[in-house]
């Protein structure tokens, strides 16, 4: 199966993170066409860049397929991507075999940490009490950056490669 990028978001402040008890903040989700990720720091521009040393969860990946479930599943019909606060949005990558190894995408090298847990601000953001309990297991992928490079949604090329290898076919 191909795999894809169809989402990029990157937020330069936390909004739940730090609010329990007291309403979550308003920091915007940019969604972008292309990000830089920078080994070991995390994503240009993002609340994760630079956050601590060796950080593991630098980026945030999620799953198109199970967004598609949630929505279909708990008939969720307004729920967008970025309601889950997840940076890197792909399409056939089954993310929970990652944790704990190195994979590449589009020439940028990532390790796996951990599963990124939903916790009870999922129910909030999405505006339903269920969403928490069904993403149990499904709420994404935590990863390191290894290598320095650029993310781009799928079917987005820049008008050069500025001396990097190009992409490969899609």
């Amino acid at each position: 199966m191909e795999i894809a990028v169809e989402h990029l978001f990157i937020s330069p402040g936390h909004n739940y993170v730090g609010h329990h008890g007291v309403p979550p903040g308003t920091h915007p989700l940019v969604e972008l066409m292309e990000v830089e990720c920078v080994a070991g720091r995390g994503l240009r521009g993002d609340r994760y860049f630079d956050h601590r040393e060796d950080y593991k969860g630098q980026v945030t990946f999620f799953a198109m397929e199970v967004l598609e479930a949630l929505r279909q599943e708990l008939d969720l019909t307004e729920a967008t991507p970025s309601r889950t606060r997840r940076n890197v949005f792909t399409r056939g990558l089954h993310l929970p075999d990652l944790i704990g190894k190195e994979f590449a995408l589009q020439g940028v090298y990532f390790l796996g940490t951990e599963e990124c847990r939903p916790c009870y601000w999922m129910n909030e953001a999405f505006r339903d009490p269920r969403v928490e309990h069904w993403l149990a297991g499904k709420g994404g992928l935590r990863a390191r950056i290894r290598s320095s490079g650029l993310l781009r949604r799928h079917g987005h090329r820049l008008p050069s490669n500025h001396g990097r290898n190009p992409p490969p076919a899609e």
